[in-house]
């Protein structure tokens, strides 16, 4: 077996296995594989209640793809205008409103990202994006709060900044997220019967499983990227 990996006749198996209430130990001794790997494949892959093997073949598959990443793709040459810019801005922020972040925290986020510095003083913001101090200043909050934003002092003024890292921080905001749908129906799934039981009781699933290999994905981006 190349690389001593499991193949999808092997998941099979220990899906059979888990279904037909075997313990790891013996649906190890059948396939003739430590016990380890058995406890690791399903615990990375749905859990004992949860482990499918065809999603497991994938989800191997999918992390295989990450760790070789291909060639980054290459921008297309754009005509650097001031008024290129704004577009540009313009688009980014609504594409952050469309995902989520409400409207003026997205202008904002456009604001910072696009500068030389990746940061402004709560006045340049103002000047910049044209709206009154207080809603700049709910943004800030709103965008602080979630650890998207940092505060450097400068002399007597304040600067909000953004770095590289947002992506990471802004990926842990989502997997908190995740972790909120994925105990709430979870909880839902123990208080009703039947279809309804089964369907919060899957969704709990999916979100767990969606958590687990996202952390992993958002952990490895981290550590590669500080190297």
């Amino acid at each position: 077996m190349p690389g001593n990996r499991l193949t999808h006749d092997e998941r099979r198996q220990i899906a059979s296995g888990l279904t037909a209430g075997l313990a790891y130990a013996e649906i190890a001794r059948r396939m003739d594989r430590p016990k380890s790997t058995i406890i690791r494949e399903v615990a990375r892959n749905g859990g004992a209640h949860g482990y499918r093997a065809g999603q497991a073949q994938q989800a191997t598959h999918w992390r295989a793809r990450r760790r070789k990443p291909g060639p980054p793709p290459v921008a297309e040459p754009v005509e650097r205008t001031p008024e290129a810019l704004r577009d540009f801005e313009t688009e980014f922020a609504e594409m952050m409103a469309a995902t989520g972040v409400p409207a003026m925290m997205a202008r904002v986020l456009a604001c910072l990202f696009t500068g030389d510095t990746g940061g402004s003083t709560a006045a340049e913001l103002v000047a910049r994006l044209e709206v009154s101090p207080a809603s700049v200043s709910k943004a800030v909050a709103w965008l602080g709060q979630r650890g998207l934003i940092g505060r450097e002092r400068e002399g007597r003024r304040q600067r909000y900044v953004i770095d590289d890292q947002f992506g990471y921080r802004a990926w842990q905001a989502s997997l908190e997220a995740m972790t909120a749908w994925a105990d709430v129906t979870r909880r839902g799934a123990g208080l009703v019967d039947g279809p309804a039981s089964a369907r919060l009781d899957a969704t709990s699933r999916f979100f767990r499983h969606l958590h687990k290999d996202m952390s992993e994905a958002a952990e490895h981006w981290r550590r590669t990227s500080l190297r």
